[in-house]
């Protein structure tokens, strides 16, 4: 298995942030295999998704709506609703996981591969990508 660990900075808003590239680099040239993308942190997730057309605002509010940012979470350190950030990676996982072919990436033609971060407290994030292959 081969593996590496990307930083990304996420800021201090609710994000959804594209990594395609990123794992695109990762992969060229490795063969076929599977890619699996973890984020290493309680309270962010990895998601499969368009975006660039609507659907990553889309999916920040569904998550607003499910997990407001307010003070009902018992989990209370930070800012007003961070309880939230602990609850999400329930919704979208903390890892995904997609099919290389022959060095590339194999997602459909509208999806990509994101960090999904609710966490305003904490602005910097690891990634961790590993390539598991023949």
């Amino acid at each position: 298995m081969d593996s590496e660990t990307h930083s990304y900075r996420t800021g201090d808003r609710d994000t959804v942030l594209d990594l395609t590239r990123d794992c695109a680099r990762f992969v060229a040239d490795r063969g076929s295999g599977l890619l699996h993308v973890f984020v290493p942190h309680a309270t962010a997730g990895i998601a499969v998704l368009e975006t660039g057309a609507g659907s990553d605002d889309d999916l920040l509010a569904a998550l607003g709506d499910l997990l407001p940012a307010d003070d009902r979470w018992r989990h209370r350190h930070g800012t007003a609703g961070h309880g939230r950030s602990h609850v999400m990676p329930a919704l979208v996982p903390p890892y995904a996981t997609v099919p290389v072919l022959d060095g590339e990436l194999a997602l459909g033609t509208w999806q990509s591969i994101c960090l999904v971060d609710l966490n305003v407290d904490n602005h910097e994030r690891e990634v961790r990508f590993s390539f598991l292959g023949g």
